[in-house]
C-alpha cells in the first residue's frame, strides 16, 4: 500500500488531495501547522501530524513520530500567499517569511524525510506544489512575494531531482492550476477536486527517467 505524506493537508490543494488518495486505497498522512483545524467531521482522511514547515523544532519532532516509516510519496505543498504587494511597494519581513514557508520549507521538509523516502519498498516521489506565477517567462509584478518564492522553489525543485536521481527518488515541480480555494478565490479556473486528480496522475507518472521537470497539473510541461 503507497504511503503519502501532504503538508499543508488540512484545507484546499492538500485537503483535496488528501481525499483523492483515499479513495484510491492510500494511506495518508496529513501534516499541518494546527491539527485542530483539520477537518475532524471527514473520518478516513488520515493521519494528522503536527507541522510548521518554517521551524526546525517541529520539522524534528514530526521526524521523530516518523521514525523508519516508509514514504512512497512527499508533496510539499503547504504556503502562503504573502504580500498581494508590487515590487516598489514591498513589505520585506512578510516577503522574508514568504520565502521561508513556499521556498525553505519544501527543502527543510524533504532533507528531513530522505530517510522516509529512502525506505519505500516502492518507487520514491517527491512533489512541490508549485505555481505559473514563479515562471521566468510570465513578467508580472503584483504579489512579487509570492512569484519570487516559487520562482525559487522551482530551483529547489531542479537541484533536488539532480541530487536524488542517482538514488531513484524522482522530483517534480507542479503548477496546480488556478484553483477556486481561500487563496485562489472563487473566481479561480478550475475547482480543487478537478486540480487534486490532475496533480495525483502528474505524480503517479513520475520516473527518474523524466524527473526534474515543472510541470501543469494536466500533465503539460511549464516554461521554468
Amino acid at each position: 500500500m503507497t504511503t503519502i505524506l501532504i503538508t499543508g493537508g488540512g484545507r484546499g490543494i492538500g485537503l483535496t488531495l488528501a481525499r483523492a488518495y483515499v479513495a484510491v486505497g492510500a494511506t495518508v498522512i496529513r501534516a499541518l501547522r494546527d491539527p485542530a483545524k483539520a477537518a475532524s467531521d471527514e473520518p478516513g482522511l488520515g493521519e494528522v501530524l503536527s507541522l510548521d514547515v518554517t521551524d526546525g523544532g517541529s520539522m524534528a519532532a514530526l521526524t521523530e513520530s516518523l521514525h523508519d516509516r516508509p514514504i512512497d510519496i512527499l508533496v510539499n505543498n503547504a504556503g502562503v500567499i504573502g504580500p498581494e504587494r508590487p515590487a516598489l511597494d514591498t513589505d520585506f519581513d512578510d516577503f522574508l517569511e514568504t520565502l521561508k514557508v513556499n521556498t525553505l520549507g519544501p527543502l527543510r521538509v524533504t532533507q528531513a524525510l530522505l530517510r522516509n523516502l529512502r525506505l519505500s519498498l516502492n518507487r520514491p516521489w517527491v512533489a512541490i506544489i508549485s505555481s505559473r506565477l514563479g515562471s521566468l517567462s510570465y513578467a508580472k509584478s503584483d504579489s512579487i512575494a509570492y512569484r519570487a518564492s516559487k520562482a525559487a522553489v522551482n530551483k529547489v525543485a531542479q537541484a533536488l531531482a539532480t541530487d536524488l536521481a542517482p538514488e531513484g527518488i524522482a522530483v517534480a515541480s507542479i503548477h496546480p492550476g488556478w484553483v477556486r480555494t481561500d487563496m485562489g478565490g472563487p473566481g479561480a479556473d478550475i475547482d480543487p477536486a478537478t486540480s487534486a486528480d490532475g496533480v495525483r496522475a502528474v505524480i503517479d507518472a513520475l520516473t527518474v527517467a523524466n524527473t526534474g521537470r515543472f510541470l501543469n497539473y494536466d500533465g503539460a510541461e511549464m516554461a521554468w
